[in-house]
């Protein structure tokens, strides 16, 4: 289900980018737009893992440095059926984790000194399975294609922008709408593309949670991991870049209800509420 609603979506920011280009400069104008956010985009996903982890500081490490997670990512991988990522550790008391890198052969999984220090070897277990779900998902490329898309969009709207300001695009922008269609286009276009971006976001999230539950057999443990990072996070609050929040397990943002509608993460009540629901036997769509 989370995975055909991710389809759905790309969809509907597909659809959204033909129409605005179209409106604004008919298909000429939604090319140049839809290649300019392809490039940017694709620099971006193709050195990800070494901007992020460069970013956080983050130290490799061997089999020799920390046998127990070494251990548990490796049994996971294997059961999995992926190659070894390479680990990382980041040193600071935020309790969380994540995977980056643009395909399965080129991941890296990182957790911070604050996990390790939180969770026992169950939990983390659980939270390994859940980021090594993302490296086999893809996760990171079907960000990269949202937020290419995404991109041009607000691409596209900036034109509108200039385009309302100087009276419109061409001689026939009254029939796609004058300057009152431009302005609208300018404002509504990128709120509904980052709406539709973080629902992807928030699907792909969902889905990790249940594949990487099923992984290890545990959802329970996942589940209180889940509990114990959420609590963590907020003792803890570190600076975090917000372009990188979505690779995190858990939110590093906190902030009050706007900042909440415009999460990168599904609610953790929710997640923990399925989590649950799939360690009793309820049918959790995959």
């Amino acid at each position: 289900m989370n995975t055909l609603k991710t389809f759905l979506l790309m969809l509907g920011l597909t659809f959204l980018l033909m129409a605005i280009g179209n409106l604004l400069g008919g298909r000429q104008g939604m090319i140049i737009a839809l290649v300019f956010a392809a490039i940017m985009n694709f620099a971006t996903y193709w050195f990800s893992d070494k901007i992020v982890l460069s970013m956080y500081r983050a130290k490799e490490i061997g089999e020799t440095d920390n046998p127990k997670l070494y251990s548990i990512v490796k049994n996971l991988s294997q059961a999995d059926g992926l190659p070894m990522p390479r680990l990382y550790i980041v040193d600071t008391p935020m309790p969380n984790a994540f995977a980056t890198g643009r395909n399965p052969s080129h991941a890296a999984v990182a957790v911070t000194t604050g996990i390790m220090g939180l969770l026992d070897n169950r939990e983390l277990g659980g939270v390994l399975g859940h980021e090594l779900s993302h490296v086999k998902d893809r996760d990171v490329l079907i960000s990269t294609l949202a937020a290419t898309i995404a991109g041009a969009i607000f691409i596209l709207a900036r034109m509108a922008q200039f385009g309302a300001m100087f009276g419109g695009m061409g001689r026939d922008h009254e029939n796609r709408g004058g300057v009152l269609g431009l302005l609208a286009v300018a404002i509504l276009a990128p709120i509904a593309a980052m709406i539709i971006q973080l629902a992807i976001s928030r699907s792909r999230e969902y889905q990790a949670d249940y594949e990487g539950a099923r992984l290890t057999g545990d959802p329970l443990a996942l589940a209180d991991s889940l509990r114990k990072l959420d609590a963590g996070v907020r003792e803890n609050p570190v600076n975090v870049n917000p372009v990188t929040a979505p690779l995190f397990i858990v939110n590093p943002l906190r902030g009050q209800f706007l900042s909440s509608l415009f999460s990168t993460h599904p609610p953790m009540g929710e997640r923990i509420r399925r989590l649950e629901e799939m360690a009793h036997g309820s049918i959790v769509p995959g």
